[in-house]
């Protein structure tokens, strides 16, 4: 007698978990094919060999299994033959003269051909985020190279307009933070200089200042008549007579000297 036992179902193949982060992608929405891209995709590095697996785990369930992709080698340092993904293998292969250095192919069995633009891994967020809606909307009929031509087309009247507006206003000494790096800061009583603090004993731009009047002389005012006296007798030489409207003779001014000076010498004469 034969007995028959019936085997339960072999498990389904689960994904093991990928160390690798999940893959920067953007498509388009379900509907009628449009346009020359059907999305976007943004690596981290130029590894075909460590970036394919995170993406094919992504789009296997939605496109079916991803079976072969292809690249150009213009921007792929190594293009491996195979590359093992989660629970299969795929064929890469490469065209460097039929295919968009800036684009990945990707066939599966259910639908047939993807197209992703490949946006560089080193770009900006905002750069790769005006790429990802570029691919993905349909009314945009662009190859990837032409995408990534426009950006950089952006980038450079970006780049020229900031450089025309700013420059005629830029103003090296006005910027607010050479005033935060003035140290110490400047006093407004003291007015010291700004690179250092005041040497004692030492009279700063205040006191010098107060010590000179608005015209440039003494604040006391003009010389009194003591000192006037003192001038003459240790000098022989009398203060100036103020001139009267500008018009006193030369001679006569020195004539009334001379006189002056002959009688201090005749009282300066022993008796």
């Amino acid at each position: 007698m034969t007995v028959l036992t019936a085997r339960p179902p072999p498990p389904p193949p689960t994904a093991a978990p990928s160390a690798h982060p999940p893959p920067r992608l953007s498509l388009k929405p379900p509907g009628p094919a449009s346009g020359l891209l059907d999305g976007a995709w943004w690596p981290r590095s130029r590894d075909l060999f460590r970036e394919l697996p995170a993406l094919t785990d992504l789009l296997d369930p939605l496109w079916g299994r991803i079976t072969r992709v292809t690249v150009n080698p213009t921007h792929w340092p190594v293009v491996p033959r195979k590359v093992p993904v989660n629970g299969h293998v795929v064929k890469v292969g490469w065209y460097k003269e039929e295919q968009d250095p800036h684009q990945l192919l990707l066939l599966s069995y259910h639908v047939g051909r993807w197209d992703l633009l490949i946006i560089p891994p080193e770009t900006g967020a905002a750069a790769a985020a005006r790429l990802m809606s570029a691919a993905c909307d349909p009314r945009i009929v662009r190859t990837g190279s032409a995408l990534l031509a426009d950006e950089l087309d952006r980038a450079r009247q970006f780049d020229a307009a900031q450089l025309a507006v700013l420059l005629p206003g830029v103003d090296h000494h006005g910027d607010p933070a050479v005033l935060a790096q003035v140290r110490p800061a400047l006093a407004a009583s003291d007015r010291v200089q700004p690179q250092r603090g005041a040497v004692p004993g030492e009279p700063e731009r205040a006191g010098v200042r107060g010590a000179v009047g608005g015209d440039g002389r003494h604040p006391a005012g003009a010389l009194r008549g003591e000192e006037r006296v003192e001038l003459v007798r240790r000098h022989h030489d009398p203060a100036a007579t103020a001139l009267r409207d500008g018009h006193v003779s030369s001679r006569v001014v020195s004539r009334q000297a001379c006189l002056t000076v002959r009688q201090e010498r005749m009282r300066a004469l022993p008796s």
